[in-house]
């Protein structure tokens, strides 16, 4: 209870202390648009690996020479909120995450959001689900890289067993014609979901799959995709499991 205490006033304070760094944020992006992309996304980084210190998680990367040197859509399982604290951290480049839309009533965490090209999905609305979806290919034009959860929701059920993914969500690939990630995580809800309000110590274990790179597939196997990605996810965590 102690560490969710700590962890939690440190968000704050962060959250906080943010409407003086968005002032500084602003004057470098007079500067240099490309200098204020990348300050942003080192203080959030440097922000959410405190929190993850806080937490007690010891993480275990794997694969990470999977990562392509060009903008890619990163998909991967969900079943924490820490899932995207976990996979942020690890960005080299721009990447903007795909959230609910509810996040956006955070204020200064919409604001952060907003800086990296970060996403807000709407769930009950298609029309907006699209527009998203086109973003998010303008995005990776722009050379930033999308990351999304295909379950479409946290996945609350045994982790061995994953939500359908949505195929929708891979036209961003198809259309923008850039490779895709298939991104495991083994054991994330253990840090909190498991026994809310209480963080715990925990090994993650986290791993980058062989990118995907949809130009190669035929037009069949592009429609199904998602199944495809589900599939080696699934695999690659049912081999975790058991080092965790």
């Amino acid at each position: 209870m102690i560490r969710f205490i700590i962890a939690a006033t440190f968000l704050v304070l962060f959250l906080l202390v943010s409407y003086i760094l968005f002032f500084v944020e602003w004057i470098i992006g007079k500067i240099s648009k490309k200098a204020k992309d990348y300050s942003s996304l080192r203080i959030v980084q440097w922000g959410f690996s405190v929190i993850l210190k806080l937490s007690g998680l010891r993480l275990t990367i794997k694969g990470k020479e999977n990562i392509p040197d060009e903008p890619a859509l990163f998909v991967a399982n969900h079943r924490s909120y820490f899932d995207i604290l976990i996979m942020y951290v690890q960005c080299e480049r721009l990447t903007g995450f795909v959230a609910k839309d509810s996040i956006e009533k955070i204020p200064s965490l919409r604001v952060w959001m907003r800086y990296l090209y970060c996403l807000f999905l709407k769930r009950d609305d298609p029309r907006a689900g699209m527009k998203m979806i086109l973003q998010a290919i303008e995005y990776i034009k722009q050379g930033v890289s999308i990351c999304i959860f295909p379950e479409g929701t946290r996945n609350k059920g045994e982790e061995l067993s994953l939500l359908p993914f949505k195929e929708g969500s891979f036209k961003i690939a198809t259309k923008a014609g850039c490779p895709i990630v298939p991104v495991s995580i083994n054991n994330s809800s253990e840090i909190f979901e498991n026994h809310v309000p209480k963080l715990r110590k925990t090994h993650v274990i986290l791993e980058y799959g062989t990118p995907i790179y949809p130009k190669e597939l035929s037009r069949e196997e592009q429609k199904s995709m998602g199944a495809k990605c589900q599939e080696i996810i699934e695999k690659t965590i049912k081999e975790n499991a058991a080092l965790v």
